[in-house]
């Protein structure tokens, strides 16, 4: 595949500097105030996710993982989602200027610093891009993105030239599950994006090009719908095909999996500017949008045989607004935006932890994993971060920026 690099390795030379707003940034980020009403819950909702950080904050002891009996379970390392909880505390800095989230922020994701090693999990994007990434581009403290492009040494490790793809899940040395593809992955490539930008050296960009590309051709059905996993011969690299871990089924449409394709499709437009990937998000942009019920919190599968009126995902919701907000300052469409702005105030009206004293989390009415029972009904660590994410977006565009990067190559379609 044939994409133009020039504008992301123009930055790496000092074209663009952490805190410059590029012409084509801020167009994309210049989308108008929401109408007051929504103005007001999503400035609500940040205030209550600001409030209940400062009151849990100071005394979290790890990463928080999700919630049992409202309270955060922790893994000392991360897990796969160690990078949301100093996102969540950025994102919290940003909206209320309070310097006490900023330290908290660093010295959560100084606590990741091993994990810049670790070759056993596609997952590095998640857990630096929010917290390193993040730390650089509002500190410019070099130690940051210095960490976050060793992390992507780490990840390029986990690529499969004969299948192109970067394996999700196992240690490199373990055959089990070496030729397994899963749409997650796509939400991984933007730290690789960040490494090429910041080293001027195309190799990191051209393996996130690839897997994305593999990804397009395997994942989207004609209706743009999504499986959660497709398999191939890790040694040959011939296709398997379809298959789930958190969906329903290899014919599902597993509702995270598919925001996680839309919002990381739509990224590795903003940063190739390959409109196949801006046509790709759309489609399962189009999709999810059309399954969505008038109460706009998706169900955890979009095909599950219960839905519309099984168990909610208000993670995927989250998720699925940022990625919409993003395609529609890449397309200019104001309908994207539209759907994410319901989203978003869907979750702050119906899916906040108001109504418990006692919860720990922002955002209620999440799953983890259905099939296997696990997490079903909690509060989960990346729906609190999305949320903010989303509402920044809205309400702060600019500091959004600064924290995320949310420049675009090339112009609306």
């Amino acid at each position: 595949m044939s994409v133009s690099r020039r504008t992301v390795l123009a930055s790496a030379t000092g074209v663009v500097g952490v805190h410059a707003l590029s012409q084509q940034t801020a167009a994309a980020v210049d989308a108008g105030a929401p109408a007051p009403a929504t103005d007001r819950v999503l400035r609500d909702a940040a205030d209550y996710a600001v409030a209940k950080l400062r009151v849990v904050a100071p005394g979290v002891s790890g990463f928080p993982v999700g919630t049992k009996f409202e309270k955060w379970v922790y893994s000392k390392n991360g897990d796969w989602v160690g990078g949301f909880w100093p996102g969540t505390l950025w994102m919290a800095y940003l909206h209320s200027g309070d310097e006490d989230f900023r330290t908290l922020a660093l010295d959560s994701a100084q606590g990741l610093a091993p994990r810049r090693y670790d070759t056993s999990t596609h997952d590095l994007g998640f857990l630096f891009y929010p917290s390193w990434v993040t730390a650089w581009r509002l500190t410019g403290d070099a130690a940051w993105r210095d960490g976050a492009i060793r992390a992507a040494d780490s990840l390029i490790q986990r690529y499969n030239p004969r299948g192109r793809f970067i394996r999700a899940w196992g240690a490199l040395s373990d055959p089990g599950n070496a030729g397994r593809v899963i749409i997650d992955t796509m939400m991984n490539l933007d730290l690789l994006a960040f490494a090429s930008r910041e080293t001027g050296d195309g190799k990191y960009l051209d393996i996130a090009v690839e897997h994305a590309g593999t990804t397009q051709r395997v994942f989207p059905r004609p209706d743009g719908s999504t499986p959660h996993v497709y398999d191939f011969d890790p040694d040959s690299g011939a296709h398997v095909g379809p298959g789930t871990v958190q969906g329903y089924s290899p014919t599902s449409c597993w509702a995270r999996g598919q925001a996680w394709g839309l919002y990381g499709f739509t990224t590795m437009y903003r940063r190739t500017g390959d409109r196949a990937f801006l046509t790709t998000a759309r489609g399962l942009a189009d999709f999810a949008t059309g399954a969505l019920t008038e109460d706009h919190v998706p169900v955890w599968d979009y095909r599950a045989p219960q839905q519309p009126y099984d168990v909610k995902d208000a993670s995927a919701g989250a998720v699925m607004a940022c990625g919409l907000l993003d395609l529609a300052a890449a397309t200019g469409r104001r309908e994207y935006r539209e759907t994410a702005l319901r989203l978003l105030t869907a979750l702050a009206r119906t899916c906040l932890t108001r109504r418990s004293a006692r919860a720990e989390a922002v955002v209620a009415r999440c799953t983890r994993n259905r099939p296997a029972e696990d997490g079903v009904e909690i509060s989960l660590p990346y729906a609190d971060y999305y949320l903010l994410e989303g509402i920044m977006r809205v309400l702060r565009p600019r500091d959004a920026d600064r924290a995320l990067d949310l420049s675009v190559v090339g112009g609306a379609s």
